[in-house]
C-alpha cells in the first residue's frame, strides 16, 4: 500500500499477488481505491473473480489462462491492455501471446532476493525474447537503478519489488 501511494500518477501499475493472505479481498479493495485515486493500472494475479470485483484486470502466472472462478483461452480484463503475465522463458511468451496477454513480466532478469538461486535470464536473453514477442515486455528481477541501464533499449518498461521497499 505505501509503494503503491508513492508511485508516478498516471505511469505505474500495481501486481496483487499475496495469495496466501486471509484478507485479500479487503487489501484489494483498499489498493483498488488507490489505485483509481493514483490513476495506477491495477491487475490482480489468479482470481477473476476479485479482479472483476475491484474492477482490475487479471495477472496470470506462466502465461496459463487457468485462474480461479473461470477457465479462459483469451483473456480480457479492465486494465486498458487486457491482462498481464509472469513469463521464465519463450513456452510462457508463447502461451501468454496465445491467451491475449497485453503485457509480460519477463524474470527473473538478474539474482533477486525474492527468487534466491534461480537461473536468470541476463540482458542477452531477455533481448532475444524481447525480439520475438509481439507483446510489450518488462523486465522484473533485480531491477534498480543501476541493472536497468545494462537493459538499454531491450524493454520498454521495468517492474520492481524490492527496490520498492
Amino acid at each position: 500500500m505505501a509503494a503503491a501511494a508513492r508511485l508516478p500518477k498516471g505511469l505505474c501499475g500495481v501486481v496483487l499477488r499475496d495469495d496466501g493472505r486471509p484478507d485479500r479481498a479487503a487489501l484489494a479493495r483498499r489498493l483498488a481505491r488507490v489505485c483509481r485515486q493514483r490513476r495506477l493500472v491495477l491487475v490482480v494475479a489468479g482470481d477473476w473473480r476479485l479482479a472483476q470485483t475491484v474492477r482490475a484486470g487479471i495477472h496470470l502466472r506462466g502465461g496459463c489462462g487457468r485462474v480461479t472462478g473461470r477457465v479462459t483461452g483469451r483473456v480480457t480484463g479492465r486494465c486498458g491492455f487486457g491482462a498481464t503475465a509472469s513469463v521464465h522463458d519463450g513456452a510462457d511468451l508463447r502461451r501468454a501471446a496465445r491467451r491475449g496477454v497485453g503485457l509480460a513480466f519477463v524474470s527473473p532478469v538478474f539474482p533477486t532476493l525474492s527468487h534466491r538461486g534461480a537461473p536468470v535470464l541476463g540482458a542477452v536473453r531477455l533481448g532475444l525474447l524481447v525480439r520475438r514477442s509481439k507483446m510489450p515486455i518488462a523486465a522484473l528481477g533485480g531491477i534498480d537503478g543501476v541493472s536497468i541501464k545494462r537493459l538499454g533499449w531491450r524493454v520498454g518498461a521495468a517492474a520492481a519489488i524490492g527496490a520498492l521497499l
